[in-house]
Parts: structure tokens; sequence; C-alpha cells
């Protein structure tokens, strides 16, 4: 019997998940299947009921769903604490006895690309999230479960890194970390360095140069930008200045395989499925 299993989003033709998936699936020897799915931006909880009719075992969750699947599942099973802390899921779990299960695998897949395949140790150094939306709510708890030094959020407006600096004095307090966190505007940067730099806003998609110092770049520092496929102005500027640079497509595989492993308890091997995606994009 296979299994079935899908990325539900809009749009989603552009989706590399079906990809992943199937390479896991061939590489450990799992009976599934998986598929894009385009849900009517009106019509998501009726998408997933009628999904879960059919038999599926479990859906990712891409935009502009994610927060919905939050909702849905806290009124229809449970919600894990990434996505609980993200405040959004991309990965629900569906389960016959606790019915619908919420993850986000976002934050694992990011700091398993860092540490696993860049092999960057976060533990103790000087970290800087760049942006305050919901890319950024989705990485801080395994950021703070990763132990670094300190972690500053900064944004354009300071109402946003406020809200997300709050988010992680609450993950903070609930996992008994000594991180310190801050909120800061883009322009309160200068002065300050950097041993490991995110860049979760989507400025990239429009060439945006960010008004970030060049003085931030400590030497030595990792510059990671959560897109991929691309090289961002932020990549760029990294790069100029000494800084080792990544984009976010470690993080894409990475966070696939943490799914993988939700729904099937196999953990894949995600280099080789890297380097055919990378191969894919030149």
């Amino acid at each position: 019997m296979v299994d079935k299993y899908a990325v539900i989003g809009n749009p989603i033709v552009h989706s590399k998940s079906p990809l992943i998936h199937a390479a896991f699936a061939q590489q450990t020897g799992q009976a599934m299947s998986y598929e894009a799915i385009l849900s009517p931006l009106d019509g998501f909880e009726a998408a997933v009921e009628a999904l879960m009719a059919s038999g599926y075992k479990g859906l990712n969750v891409t935009v502009p769903f994610k927060f919905e699947a939050l909702k849905f599942a806290s009124t229809r099973g449970k919600v894990n604490s990434c996505a609980e802390r993200a405040g959004a899921s991309n990965t629900l779990i569906f389960d016959a006895n606790i019915g619908v299960i919420a993850d986000n695998t976002d934050g694992v897949g990011l700091v398993n690309d860092i540490t696993h395949n860049i092999k960057f140790e976060i533990r103790h150094k000087r970290v800087l999230v760049l942006g305050g939306g919901g890319a950024a709510f989705g990485i801080l708890q395994p950021l703070v479960e990763a132990a670094p030094g300190s972690i500053v959020i900064a944004n354009r407006t300071f109402a946003k890194a406020d809200e997300a600096a709050n988010r992680l004095a609450e993950i903070v307090k609930a996992s008994n970390s000594r991180v310190s966190g801050l909120p800061k505007r883009f322009e309160e940067l200068d002065g300050l360095q950097f041993d490991l730099i995110i860049n979760s806003t989507s400025a990239g998609l429009t060439d945006s140069t960010l008004p970030i110092s060049d003085s931030i770049f400590a030497e030595g520092c990792l510059a990671y930008d959560m897109m991929y496929g691309r090289e961002t102005p932020f990549m760029a500027q990294a790069r100029r200045n000494g800084a080792q640079v990544a984009d976010g497509l470690g993080m894409l595989v990475e966070q696939a395989a943490e799914a993988f492993y939700l729904w099937r308890g196999v953990r894949p091997d995600t280099k080789p499925v890297m380097d055919k995606i990378r191969a894919l994009a030149i």
C-alpha cells in the first residue's frame, strides 16, 4: 500500500518539495507518493479535509496557508511547540488517534543546515536575525536550543523587531536558556559585530539592499540568506566584507527531511538530494 502525502499552497507550481520527497522515498525504500496541490485562497480548510477524507497521511504547507494550518490543527488535534512558538505550521501529520498534528520544521532545517552541512558552531556565537516577520518567528526556538551567546533581531521598524524579541523572550524563559535577546532597527546595528547573520527578510525577491552597515560582519562570520537559487544583495554585501556566505537551499532540504522523519520515522541522507537540487538550479 502506498501512503499519500503532498505540499499545499498557492501558488505551488514552483515547489521543489515533490522532487525532494521522491528522492527521500527512493533512498529509504518508503512506499509513498508525494504531489503538489493548489488550494484556492479561500478554500484551505475544505481542501485539507478532502485530502484527509481521501486517505492522505500528511501535508507540507507553504505560502500563504501556514497560519491557517496552525489554526486548523488547534481545533482538530494538537499543536507541537515549534509550531506554537512560530505561530505557523509548515507540516501537518494526520493521526488516527490524535487527529491533526501541526509542527514547524523550518527552524530545525535551518539549524541542521548550519551545524551539519556548513559545519558552523552556533553555540556561544553572536547571532543577528534580520527581519521580524513570520520567517523569523519560525526559526527562533531551534536557534535558542542551539545555545548561542546572544540573539539580536533587527527590522526596518522597531515594532516588528520588538514583537519578535518578545516571542524570543518567551522561548528563552520556557527553555530555561541563558540566551540574551535584543530588538534593533537596522540603523542601530552600527558599531555591533556578529558571528552569524541570518537574513529572513524577502528583500532578495526584489533585489533590494538592506540598510545595514558593512561593519557588522565579524571576522569568520557566516552570512546566511534564507532565500535560495540566486545571489541576493545581502549575500553580495557579506561576500565583499569577507564573510562565508550560504543560501537557503540546505534549509529547504533539511526542513523537508525533518517533515519526512515526522511522517515516516526514517531520517534520509540529505547531501545527495541537496546536490541534485543544486545541479538542477544551475
